[in-house]
């Protein structure tokens, strides 16, 4: 009985040290700033949105080109990846991330669902991390408009088709279709509660997640008050949600900051205090707010400089009176005299970044992720086209405009003021 009692004790031991070890690889918050393994921690880290596809076996999948991409980040130092977790909808359409991951509602292709298992693999095999975004308000990987459609019937408005005032007011239909949110959900549940099909490890105590992100710039594109409740209702569902499945992991809403909260600080402030948000989001894009203009890059760097700084100063102040970590998760600038080519020279974007980059270093941010890796990219044009290589700027965007190729003067950028 004595040596049954002592097995079952030094078991227990054996479990309690485990389990110890285990938390202490989740990434926490502390006092508004992030601990890894108990030690304050920072990142510079890069958008990487089709890691998983370039993991899986079918279509769009290279995982050769992915330990390639992988071991080059790792090797500058960017260890912290924002990923799409996968696109939503049929394939085929227009300006849209192609092969889909969820195909219909609840519907999925599992051969890209065996790529997000190898691609959190691959990052764990070099202590790297992702933060995995859900969902998204823009088109081009389904999104808002693919729920609402699957909801409704209402057939999803494509901007560069269809214009882009028409598809804002088609998205904030979104904050108020019970039916699309509930889809959504459904995918949340299907997709923070799987387990690894490689290793048998449930996702929830996978250190190589980073953070849960409820999507890509959640907007609600209203001053309605039943629109705004409405945006709100459905992140605080969506957070109670991923919480409940998964308490080990971080959680951020991805939200742009003011920009994407109708520039109300009021639904901001209610942005970053839903139950369960662990750390604050901004996105920074200078020619897209019209702070830089694209015949003009060069005239107006200062001016970008200049309002960067302001927009980190106003969120880092909202940040620390919340007890929030503040992370610039996307930021970019465009390649010299706007072009997409893949030798234009980008002397513009190398002083914007290597300002940008000094936040980290400084203190002034917690984290950021430049948007966005292109690596070892050879677009075939601007437009991409289903079997062409991904690049840092999704179906939507000019390939190479504002991706960052491994051949880029921004890599020595980067290599200087890279956080370890």
């Amino acid at each position: 009985m004595k040596f049954t009692i002592k097995r079952v004790a030094f078991a227990a031991i054996l479990f309690l040290a485990a389990g110890c070890a285990r938390q202490a690889s989740f990434i926490r918050v502390e006092d508004g700033h992030f601990l890894r393994d108990g030690k304050p921690y920072s990142f510079v880290g890069t958008n990487f949105w089709y890691g998983p596809i370039l993991a899986s076996e079918g279509r769009g999948g290279n995982y050769d080109r992915l330990v390639k991409e992988l071991d080059a980040l790792k090797e500058l130092g960017l260890d912290n990846l924002r990923v799409l977790v996968g696109g939503d909808g049929p394939d085929g359409v227009f300006s849209r991330v192609d092969p889909a991951l969820q195909t219909a509602p609840g519907v999925y292709n599992d051969t890209l669902l065996v790529g997000l298992d190898k691609f959190l693999v691959e990052l764990g095999k070099r202590n790297m991390t992702a933060v995995l975004f859900l969902n998204n308000t823009w088109e081009w990987s389904g999104g808002y408009g693919q729920y609402l459609e699957w909801a409704t019937g209402e057939k999803a408005l494509i901007p560069l088709v269809d214009g882009y005032w028409p598809f804002m007011q088609q998205m904030k239909k979104f904050q108020t279709s019970a039916p699309a949110q509930e889809l959504f959900y459904n995918h949340v549940r299907a997709i923070v509660g799987r387990t690894n099909s490689i290793t048998g490890k449930p996702y929830k105590d996978d250190p190589a997640i980073f953070s849960w992100q409820i999507g890509n710039e959640p907007r609600c594109f209203s001053d309605e008050p039943e629109i705004r409740d409405g945006f709100i209702g459905w992140m605080t569902e969506t957070a109670r949600i991923i919480k409940e499945i998964d308490p080990n992991h971080l959680l951020s809403t991805g939200n742009e900051g003011l920009m994407g909260c109708e520039s109300d600080p009021e639904l901001l402030e209610r942005v970053n205090t839903i139950p369960g948000i662990d750390y604050m989001t901004i996105h920074i894009w200078p020619y897209n707010w019209s702070w830089a203009k694209a015949e003009s890059l060069a005239e107006d760097l200062d001016n970008a400089i200049s309002k960067t700084d302001e927009y980190v100063q106003q969120h880092a102040e909202l940040a620390g009176r919340l007890g929030l970590p503040l992370v610039l998760e996307e930021f970019g600038f465009p390649r010299d005299g706007f072009s997409d080519s893949r030798e234009a020279t980008t002397t513009c974007r190398d002083k914007y970044y290597s300002h940008v980059l000094g936040m980290v270093a400084s203190g002034k941010l917690d984290g950021m992720n430049f948007w966005g890796w292109s690596g070892y990219a050879n677009p075939s044009g601007s437009q991409w086209k289903p079997y062409d290589d991904y690049t840092g700027d999704p179906a939507q965007e000019a390939q190479g405009l504002n991706g960052v190729y491994i051949t880029d003067s921004t890599i020595d950028i980067i290599k200087q003021t890279q956080i370890y």
